[in-house]
Parts: structure tokens; C-alpha cells; sequence
């Protein structure tokens, strides 16, 4: 450790070498350079906290310059207004494009239509989102210094009992469902560390851990059970997951149930259905039986007569309906928690998030009209239905993922992985083999936060790195401690020369410009 501080201190006296230029097409190379850059001044940084704290003796110091309460309240609000501004500002944008759909391109300047409480109901949602970070990351403070005065030593254990403890900020969500639905997101997460940490230390590894498509295999695994479970056991999944792929699908919910009582060899309401197939315009009568084999395709699109022309125009629709939504999620959380990189170049920025949007909405239309293609196509060559089709098509339409970027895919696995764990977990509970356990996802969601932060503190190389830096992101904004430590050491100039490689640019800008942009400049908040 001592000779790698005077390599870094020799380092940073020696004049930094003039960097290759970086072009705009070598992103994968500057992306990479940036993660190098992080994770040395992490290492630095915790070896400037190992020098202080053998400075201080056995007794451990706490890393920042300001009172333990104030620094626990000012980030429990830094926290708590990232994660309501980043809320709000999805629900006004999408606001903003109903509007805009609805040809009503005047009422965007209008606020009464725009933010009012009738058609934007977002201030409990985001006032919980808020209490859920900004309360976890407060009290993930505040316990971490008390343990310190308590222990009188910093070990992992520390770090463990603050996330667990802290973790209990989940209570601000009063869904149930959706409290389960984290507990088990941070379950895949905490067993992605794991598993990359055994691996690093060459412990275990799972057999294919190598392929270069692993991440869509368990994407496809993950959607297989989800859209079984959607067409089969709906009540197993969340009202607002069976809402959104119910609206993002062209098949209509009475068709989906008979689908169902279809599968089981039950009857089939015929008053629904037929309900449902008057009001459509263009429907011919079908023969309907009470006792089907099979829900013929006539029933499952009954305006168009083509299977090909349905297909195509359900995954055209589902781009249509779902940009809005992805571009609100790409756009709003860059602008709010990396306010002065689109300062710096909004232009880009808007770019990279309409980009962003068409390859997600790209995806998500393809795996609808694939989805909807293998149902059609079992018609065509089978005249009895069976529920494992299901399971079939749902880890087909899943191969659309490889539209996406490749780091894009392992996140969206992890995303879909929690939905089909909480649909077994429900079909398990139903079927009496496995205990229905009050507030067990609370229990849980604490401990999988403590095993989180654990790898953070300790590990952080083997946490995916846009959950570390989302994490960091609201868990380190000390806005009560603004101004950087006086006693920064040499290898700290040398991580300001990093700084001349990332943006030379910057250097060369006029000073009023620097001054307009220091006004602005949130990012100069450490932790934002």
C-alpha cells in the first residue's frame, strides 16, 4: 500500500503526459477510460481513508467535516428532492405528450391542464419515492456514524447493519406488491454480487457463465414465466405490471380470459365474449362453443382478417403508445441528476435520449409482434391449446432483446427476473408450498439493502455499474459538506490531471463562461 502511494505521489509530481485525442466514434474506448478513472479514485480514496484513520489510532473517524446530524439531514433532503424532482418530471412530460396527442399543442403553455391535481396525480407517489431514498439514505448515515462511536472500529459488519437497518425506509410504500417487487429486484442484485464476487475470487462459477448471450437466456427464462403468468395467472403479478402489458398488447382482456378458461377445459363465457365481439366494428359472426379446444384467430383479432397485417400493426402500435414512456424515463432522470453535463451540450443530450427511446420502444415493439406472431402460428398448426404455449412464445418474443445494447440486456434480465420470482412465489404461496408470512418482503428488502451496501463499501467492482453509480449518486450527495478537504494529498493532483484528460475542452473556455456555468453547477456538490 506504501509503495503504491508513492507511485501515485511520483506520478502526480512528473508533468501529466499530453492524452491521445479521443474521437466521437471511439465511445466504447472513452466509456471504458472513464470507468478506469472511477474506480482509481476510488482506491484512492480509500486509502486516504485507511492513512486517517491509522492517523487517529483504533478509534475510526467519520469522512466528513461537518456534525453527524447535519450531515445524516443533508442528505436525507439531497435524496429526498433527486428522487421527487426525478418523479415529478416523468409525470409531466408524459403529461405533456397526452396533451400533445390529443393535438392540443396550446394547453402545454397552459398550467391548469398541464400540472394540475385532477390530471397529474403524482404528489403522494413522489412524495413516498422520496421519503423511501431520502429516509434510507439519512438514516443509512446516521447509523453508520453511531456505529462507529458505539463499536469504536469500522469493519463490514457496519455497513451491513446500517443498509439492514436503514432499509426499513420501505415502510414509506404502502403497496405492498410493489414492496415485494423491490425486495426481490435487490434479491437478483444482491445474488449478481455474490455470484461475481465468488467468481473474482475463483470460488464458483456457474456453468455458461462465459456465453456471450447468457444475459439474454436469463431475459428469455424471465419472460417465458411472466407472460405465462400474465395470460394464465394475471392475480399473480401487479395490478400496474398486468395494466401495462395489457395496454402495451393488442389482444383485449375478455379474449385473454377465455383464452384461459379455454386452457383449462372449462367453459367459456360466452356473454362477455360475444360482448366484447359485437362492439367491434368490423367483426364477422364467429361460431362460438361453449366447450372450445381452441380460441380460433378470428376471435383473437377479429378487425383484421390477416394474422401477418395484425402482427405488424401490433408492434407498430406498441412503438406509437410506448415512446412517450421511454423517453421519459431516459430523459428526465439525465437532466435532473446530471444537470450540468446537458447544461454543457443539451443538444447531445436530447439526441442521446431520443436515440435511447427508439431502440427501447424498437425492442419492446418487436417482442409484442413476435409474441403475437407464435400464438397465431400455433393456430395455424394445431387445433388444441395448451398453456405451456405460453411459456413457449414468452421466451421467443424475448429474443427481441438483442436489439439493445449489450450492457442494456443483463439490466433488463434483472428487471423482468424480480416479476417472474414474485409470480412464482405467489403460485407457490396459492398451491400451499411455501409460508404466507406477513411482511416478509420488509424483512427482506432490509436484508438484501444491508448485503447492497456491504458490496459497495467493500466490493463495489462487483455491482453492475450503473446500479453503483445510481446508488452513489444518492447516497453520497453530502450537501452539507460543499467545499472539498484542505488536506488533500499528491495523489489527489494527480486525479486532477485525470480530469484534464476528460474534458480538455473545458480549459479553454472564456472566463465569464466559467462563471455562468459555475452558477448552475450542481455536479460541484460532491456526491451530485
Amino acid at each position: 500500500m506504501a509503495s503504491f502511494s508513492k507511485a501515485v505521489a511520483f506520478r502526480s509530481q512528473s508533468p501529466p503526459s499530453s492524452p491521445p485525442p479521443i474521437h466521437q466514434d471511439g465511445t466504447e474506448a472513452e466509456r471504458r477510460l472513464q470507468e478506469a478513472e472511477e474506480r482509481l479514485r476510488e482506491a484512492i480514496e480509500e486509502l486516504q481513508r485507511r492513512q486517517r484513520r491509522a492517523a487517529s489510532g483504533d478509534y475510526p473517524t467519520c469522512d466528513h467535516d461537518d456534525s453527524c446530524v447535519a450531515h445524516a439531514i443533508g442528505n436525507l433532503c439531497q435524496s429526498f428532492l433527486l428522487s421527487y424532482g426525478v418523479r415529478v418530471g416523468i409525470g409531466i412530460l408524459l403529461r405533456a405528450f397526452k396533451l400533445v396527442r390529443g393535438q392540443s399543442y396550446s394547453s402545454l403553455l397552459d398550467l391548469k391542464q398541464l400540472v394540475s391535481e385532477r390530471d397529474l396525480i403524482v404528489r403522494e407517489e413522489a412524495c413516498r419515492i422520496g421519503l423511501l431514498f431520502g429516509g434510507f439514505t439519512g438514516s443509512y448515515h446516521a447509523i453508520r456514524c453511531l456505529l462507529r462511536k458505539l463499536r469504536r472500529k469500522e469493519t463490514p459488519i457496519n455497513a451491513f447493519l446500517a443498509g439492514s437497518v436503514a432499509g426499513l425506509s420501505v415502510l414509506a410504500l404502502d403497496d405492498s406488491n410493489r414492496r415485494r417487487t423491490l425486495a426481490l429486484y435487490l434479491l437478483a442484485r444482491v445474488a449478481q454480487c455474490a455470484y461475481n464476487s465468488a467468481k473474482s475470487k475463483n470460488k464458483f462459477h456457474l456453468w455458461g457463465s462465459h456465453w456471450r448471450h447468457g444475459d439474454s437466456l436469463l431475459f428469455a427464462l424471465a419472460c417465458a414465466q411472466v407472460m405465462y403468468a400474465f395470460v394464465m395467472r394475471p392475480e399473480s403479478l401487479p395490478k400496474s405490471y398486468q395494466d401495462f402489458i395489457q395496454k402495451t398488447g393488442p389482444v383485449a382482456k375478455p379474449v385473454y380470459k377465455a383464452v384461459r378458461e379455454s386452457c383449462r377445459g372449462g367453459p367459456v363465457d360466452l356473454a362477455s365474449l360475444s360482448a366484447y365481439l359485437s362492439s367491434r366494428r368490423k367483426f364477422n359472426n364467429v361460431m362460438l362453443e361453449e366447450f372450445p379446444s381452441i380460441i380460433p384467430c378470428s376471435v383473437i383479432h377479429p378487425d383484421i382478417n390477416s394474422c401477418v397485417a395484425h402482427n405488424a400493426n401490433a408492434a407498430s402500435n406498441t412503438f406509437r403508445k410506448t415512446f412517450p414512456l421511454y423517453f421519459s424515463l431516459t430523459f428526465v432522470p439525465f437532466v435532473v441528476l446530471r444537470l450540468q453535463k446537458f447544461m454543457d451540450a443539451p443538444l447531445r443530450t436530447c439526441f442521446l435520449a431520443v436515440r435511447g427511446a427508439v431502440r427501447s420502444t424498437a425492442f419492446l415493439s418487436a417482442f409484442v409482434g413476435i409474441f403475437q406472431a407464435v400464438i397465431c402460428l400455433h393456430r395455424r398448426v394445431a387445433s388444441k391449446d395448451h398453456k405451456l404455449v405460453y411459456w413457449i412464445a414468452g421466451g421467443i418474443s424475448a429474443l427481441s432483446v438483442l436489439l439493445e445494447k449489450k450492457p442494456r440486456r443483463g439490466e433488463l434480465a434483472l428487471y423482468v427476473l424480480p416479476r417472474a420470482g414474485e409470480s412464482l412465489w405467489y403460485i407457490l404461496v396459492n398451491r400451499h408450498l411455501l409460508p404466507d408470512i406477513k411482511n416478509s418482503e420488509v424483512a427482506l428488502f432490509c436484508a438484501c439493502m444491508g448485503g447492497i451496501m456491504y458490496y459497495l463499501e467493500h466490493e463495489p467492482d462487483t455491482m453492475a455499474p450503473l446500479l453503483r453509480g445510481l446508488i452513489r449518486r444518492f447516497l453520497a450527495s453530502r450537501i452539507s459538506n460543499p467545499s472539498p478537504p484542505s488536506n488533500r494529498s499528491a495523489s489527489y493532483t494527480y486525479l486532477q490531471s485525470l480530469g484534464v484528460m476528460k474534458k480538455p475542452k473545458l480549459q479553454e473556455r472564456q472566463p465569464a463562461e466559467t462563471s455562468a456555468s459555475e452558477k448552475y453547477n450542481l455536479e460541484s456538490i460532491p456526491g451530485l
